[in-house]
């Protein structure tokens, strides 16, 4: 089976065929770094991640491009309040983001450019617009995009122009901006500067001083990046419309092929509302690896599928911390038995050279809880050859179980996470306490039995199996995980 993926375009599961052969081309919107990242910011670039590592896997180059936006009336906003200025604003969040990527092991992008290092490309993109009749300026220093001189404009969300109110998010709606239009669903290209903003932020122009409105930044980069056609758009599903549908039109009205398949994921909510700074629901990245190791974040984040949403609630990263356990303790009792499988053979094995029913299910629109499903078969299969003392296919399966892990990020033995694969080590602060009282018992066991206290040795054992906690008697002591 080739990958296939929802094209949230079409609505429909669409076989993947690059533009070039061997070759995807992928833009995702990344972050507008107005404020500190929480998880629901971290989704979408972890969802991608796994996109591209499986595109990696099958033999694909991919060259990845991940914006910035580094200026919009929210940070210029947030900034003045706070009486700095907002470059120093924006580069303090970037730097948060950036520290947040490499904590939960993101890989690099290729390219990670940002809004205000290709101001020249936004104002030739605009003003391409306007000399091909889709772009006007009101006379004031506004340059508006013409919705109505697109016939596919809607074609991305499936809308009718006659339906819509407005093609601005809530955000970007200003009285003195507005009062240019020729029609209310008009877009800002370009937005004139305003005497209460500071003058750096804004530059010259054909049409006087000011600054790129939100949605032309994505247009004239992902140009400069991917060319005129590229393979996938990514981005969370809330920026659909008008975002994405405003991207398009802009690039389509330059003349340009633009992305081939749109792929979103979808939020994460807390008690069915999608979590963000307005509602005041956000969780941060450094309250939730305060007392969970950052795998364990990840494995909440990277194991549903990307359209489904993530309801996050008190039993997330507790389920999660067991299910990192599992596969960690795992790796690190097949490594004690029979030898580490080098990271550079885990890294070698071909997505052809995975099980069959792993490949279906990430080929099957990047099904990761059917991966999982697999793994864990696997799993079974790993520990049964532990007990039998099967060298070599505890070996084989350690290899192949790495391998689907890393898929997702979550090879126990990378670089990125060595450290925090073991049962007592790099854990959170309730993970910690957990292995602290287990360790205890153990030891008292480990006494009872060189004692010949035999029944205590049992008492013990049972008590700890009652717990969920299962002990397992090696040449080299006791070694305990979770049921």
């Amino acid at each position: 089976m080739a990958l296939h993926l929802y094209d949230s375009k079409s609505a429909h599961l669409q076989r993947f065929t690059p533009v070039v052969d061997g070759h995807v081309g992928l833009y995702l919107c990344g972050a507008t770094v107005q404020g500190s990242p929480h998880v629901g910011h971290l989704r979408s670039a972890l969802a991608f991640d796994t996109l591209i590592r499986w595109l990696m896997r099958s033999g694909y180059t991919v060259t990845y491009v991940r914006n910035v936006t580094d200026i919009d009336d929210k940070i210029l906003a947030k900034s003045a309040q706070a009486g700095q200025q907002w470059w120093a604003w924006a580069y303090r969040y970037e730097q948060e983001f950036a520290a947040a990527y490499r904590t939960l092991g993101l890989l690099q992008p290729t390219y990670e450019p940002r809004a205000t290092g290709h101001i020249p490309e936004q104002i030739a993109l605009a003003q391409r617009l306007i000399d091909r009749g889709h772009a006007y300026s009101d006379g004031n220093g506004n340059v508006y995009f013409d919705v109505r001189s697109l016939p596919d404009y809607g074609s991305l969300t499936r809308q009718r122009l006659d339906d819509m109110r407005c093609t601005e998010d809530d955000a970007q709606i200003e009285a003195h901006v507005e009062a240019g239009k020729r029609d209310p669903r008009d877009f800002a290209l370009w937005k004139a500067a305003k005497d209460t903003e500071p003058e750096t932020a804004s530059w010259d122009s054909p049409w006087g001083k000011g600054r790129p409105g939100w949605h032309l930044e994505c247009s004239a980069m992902s140009h400069r990046y991917l060319g005129e056609t590229f393979d996938i758009h990514g981005g969370g599903i809330d920026l659909r419309f008008p975002h994405h549908e405003n991207e398009q039109a802009q690039s389509h009205g330059a003349g340009w092929d633009f992305a081939r398949l749109w792929v979103h994921n979808a939020w994460v909510t807390t008690k069915g509302e999608k979590m963000s700074k307005s509602l005041g629901n956000v969780l941060s990245l450094e309250a939730l690896t305060a007392d969970y190791a950052p795998p364990v974040v990840r494995w909440a984040l990277s194991t549903v599928h990307h359209r489904s949403a993530i309801e996050w609630g008190p039993d997330t990263l507790p389920e999660a911390a067991k299910a990192w356990e599992k596969f960690a303790g795992f790796v690190d009792r097949s490594i004690e038995a029979s030898g580490e499988v080098p990271r550079e053979e885990v890294e070698a094995l071909r997505a052809d050279q995975l099980p069959g029913a792993f490949r279906q299910a990430l080929d099957d629109d990047l099904n990761v809880a059917g991966g999982l499903a697999v793994i864990h078969d696997y799993l079974k299969q790993g520990n049964a050859a532990l007990a039998a003392g099967d060298g070599q296919a505890v070996r084989t399966t350690q290899l192949l179980v790495r391998a689907m892990l890393d898929v997702m990020g979550l090879d126990p033995a990378s670089p990125q996470w060595r450290g925090n694969s073991g049962v007592t080590t790099g854990l959170g602060k309730q993970d910690a306490a957990l292995a602290a009282l287990v360790e205890a018992a153990i030891a008292d066991r480990a006494a009872a039995r060189g004692a010949k206290d035999w029944a205590r040795a049992d008492e013990l054992r049972d008590r700890l199996a009652a717990a969920g906690v299962v002990v397992e008697d090696g040449r080299d002591g006791a070694r305990w995980h979770l049921a």
